[in-house]
């Protein structure tokens, strides 16, 4: 069965007139997300954790004036950016998402739509032994994302995890979409050389 709040305009209205189970749909499916983005913003959980929620009350405040002129999704985590921007800035940090370099000095390891050229060995075979191994694996990759720069867990968050459009993540951290393919692939290269280094 399709969740009934899964069609971003069923869910603005609901969010519109008030109903906790779409506010409820919402939060699950991106809190963990936004505190994950603001923590590479402010560097700090607990710090990460105020500007979500700062972010929410902001969503739930001026979600009448939501155009739909990009995602949903993009535009709660364009508001997440703007607060966690602000406060690293009042915190005295300040947080660059282009590192400007050029996308042809990095190895090819994906295609041009983005997937593996040559998966990592953990996806060459699928036993049941590694189906168990799995969450020991997870909790290592969400470990090494933690540790990336601002700028790669950014895109990596956005575009990889949320599935947000090229142009919503250039356009949410200001970014050029080479410098945001850049920047995806580095992040990409780093967790997989965790998975492989950890297999």
């Amino acid at each position: 069965m399709q969740d009934e709040y899964d069609d971003d305009g069923k869910l603005v209205r609901a969010l519109i007139t008030g109903e906790r189970a779409a506010f409820e749909h919402a939060f699950r499916k991106h809190n963990s997300a936004l505190v994950r983005l603001a923590a590479g913003i402010v560097q700090s959980r607990a710090a990460a954790e105020e500007v979500a929620q700062e972010t929410w009350v902001a969503v739930l405040r001026n979600i009448r004036g939501f155009e739909g002129r990009a995602s949903l999704a993009g535009w709660i985590f364009a508001i997440l950016v703007n607060k966690a921007r602000t406060r690293a800035k009042r915190d005295g940090r300040w947080v660059s998402f282009d590192d400007g370099a050029a996308e042809n000095s990095l190895a090819a390891a994906f295609d041009g739509r983005g997937q593996w050229k040559d998966l990592p060995s953990l996806w060459e075979e699928v036993t049941p032994e590694r189906i168990i191994a799995g969450r020991s694996i997870m909790a290592h990759v969400s470990a090494v994302i933690e540790t990336l720069p601002a700028g790669q867990r950014a895109v990596l968050v956005l575009r990889a995890q949320e599935g947000l459009a090229a142009s919503e993540v250039c356009e949410i951290l200001g970014i050029s979409e080479g410098n945001m393919r850049v920047l995806l692939h580095r992040a990409r290269l780093t967790v997989r050389a965790a998975l492989d280094e950890l297999l």
